[in-house]
């Protein structure tokens, strides 16, 4: 069994949902990347979306753009976002981690060797925003082959025969957008959240983790008591970037108090039994 499916059925055990965190891979820099990284399971992590940097984020809002944008300034690469995933591994933590980003980096890299190359690191899964179902089988099958699963996205708009495509081969779970647009956006109604998962678990077994507009613990325990994950990613980031000196390095305590906030929404998620 993998981390994800473990992860979600001990948390289906407890009767509540899943906390997923998102930051950018270097972001603002290596070190404090991977300080925050190591830090996102005691804060209450239970799943991390690792976002892979990339120059044209077009599904993003600002707030993930720029981090994108700081971590390329300060030499992110596939390879330096792998070696995040390793050293994490390497600090003992089974946290399931999923990559998050768009396909050129993936494809630049070369598809045989990220997959090898996750796998080794300890990478459990992929999101890529660019890749639509019919498009993705050159990735999703060696991915699979070395068990690592492609999350597949649906969305406000996503109708009964388009979830049928988007559920055909998905592993892990399916990643519901809550609002049309981009991230960081407005927020969905937790009764608008509910009705769309209740309709996308019409056509699939996988759980479904919902994003795009959490901000808030309050927020965040609404979507849990409806979905089985709630995403937590611009909100997150915009701490980092609100928390950086003239010269864009990180102030002192930083990493301490972006955990603190995610202690905080980690709490409105698990406070929310199913």
């Amino acid at each position: 069994m993998s981390r994800l499916q473990s992860t979600f059925e001990n948390l289906r055990a407890e009767g509540r949902a899943a906390f997923v965190t998102f930051v950018t891979a270097g972001d603002p820099d290596q070190k404090t990347a991977q300080d925050l990284l190591n830090g996102l399971p005691a804060a209450g992590a239970d799943i991390i979306e690792l976002g892979m940097p990339f120059t044209d984020p077009s599904a993003d809002g600002p707030a993930i753009d720029k981090a994108a944008q700081r971590a390329l300034a300060s030499g992110a690469s596939m390879d330096r976002t792998l070696e995040l995933v390793a050293a994490f591994r390497k600090d003992g933590h089974e946290t399931p981690i999923v990559l998050m980003g768009y396909f050129n980096p993936i494809y630049a890299y070369g598809i045989d060797r990220f997959v090898t190359d996750a796998e080794a690191a300890g990478v459990d899964g992929l999101i890529v925003v660019d890749l639509p179902p019919e498009e993705d089988e050159e990735l999703r099958l060696p991915a699979n082959a070395h068990g690592i699963d492609l999350i597949r996205l649906a969305t406000p708009t996503s109708d009964d025969t388009r979830l049928e495509t988007i559920v055909n081969g998905a592993s892990g779970f399916i990643y519901y957008v809550a609002v049309a647009g981009v991230t960081g956006g407005k927020s969905a109604t937790a009764d608008d959240i509910g009705a769309a998962v209740k309709r996308i678990k019409a056509h699939t077994d996988l759980p479904v983790a919902v994003g795009f507009g959490i901000k808030t613990p309050e927020q965040a325990k609404a979507v849990a008591h409806v979905a089985d994950g709630a995403v937590v990613g611009s909100a997150i980031v915009s701490m980092i970037e609100n928390g950086l000196d003239a010269i864009g390095k990180p102030e002192a305590g930083l990493v301490k108090k972006i955990l603190g906030f995610v202690n905080a929404l980690a709490s409105g998620v698990h406070a929310a039994q199913k």
